[in-house]
């Protein structure tokens, strides 16, 4: 199993993490900022709790978030 953390709060609206990972992200129509899909909020923290399968692609996705918004844990 792998958790998966965004800070929505300090995106910047740069698409990338929806390019590495579309299954698992989307970019607000309203705000311009991405949403993990599936997450559930607490005090402005998104957290998802999914299979291994989907580490390499959102793995990817918090590599090369410019502002480092984006973490990836296996557990």
């Amino acid at each position: 199993m792998i958790r998966i953390i965004h800070q929505r709060a300090k995106c910047i609206g740069c698409n990338y993490c929806v390019e590495a990972a579309p299954s698992r992200w989307f970019m607000d129509d309203i705000d311009g900022k991405s949403n993990l899909i599936g997450a559930k909020e607490k005090r402005g923290i998104f957290i998802v709790i999914t299979t291994d399968d989907e580490f390499d692609e959102n793995s990817e996705a918090a590599e090369i978030c410019p502002v480092n918004i984006i973490k990836v844990e296996k557990f």
